[in-house]
């Protein structure tokens, strides 16, 4: 854990029945013209969903692209389910739990949710690449995400 969010752990979010939850408020620059949140802004919010996810479990991706000689996550496919709208003003609650853990891929599950009232789902399948070639997502990260002793 680094400095910043050793003082500040609630910005991170937290761990909780296997799953990480971030809180996200929503601001005006998260609205279109309607009020409501912009489609792409939960696109946003999901993606901090899954970088606050691999830090809670003590791995910042600055820090693995830099040991792993140049390991980052591409997003290779989305699927995403709009159920219902935020506004501004709205506290949101970004759910991230791993789905499915394959050698170079991961699919992570996530949920945007208002109180108990689920607003977006979405299965997000990131792969694992160094040079533009897919590669095996390393095993102590694999052991973090699933539970499982390395």
């Amino acid at each position: 854990m680094n400095e910043a969010t050793a003082s500040w752990p609630h910005l991170s979010g937290a761990m909780r029945d296997g799953a990480h939850v971030l809180p996200v408020r929503v601001y005006y620059e998260d609205t279109d013209f309607s009020a409501r949140v912009y489609h792409a802004s939960y696109l946003r919010f999901l993606e901090r969903g899954r970088t606050e996810l691999l830090r809670a479990v003590e791995v910042a991706q600055s820090d693995l692209h830099a040991e792993t000689g140049g390991l980052a996550f591409v997003v290779r496919k989305m699927t995403i389910d709009f159920l219902g709208a935020a506004v501004m003003d709205d506290v949101l609650t970004v759910v991230t739990r791993p789905k499915e853990m394959r050698g170079a891929s991961m699919t992570l599950a996530q949920e945007v949710r208002r109180g108990n009232d689920v607003l977006v789902t979405a299965d997000v399948m990131v792969a694992a690449v160094r040079d533009g070639r897919a590669v095996r997502i390393p095993d102590n990260l694999r052991a973090a995400l699933t539970g499982e002793a390395g």
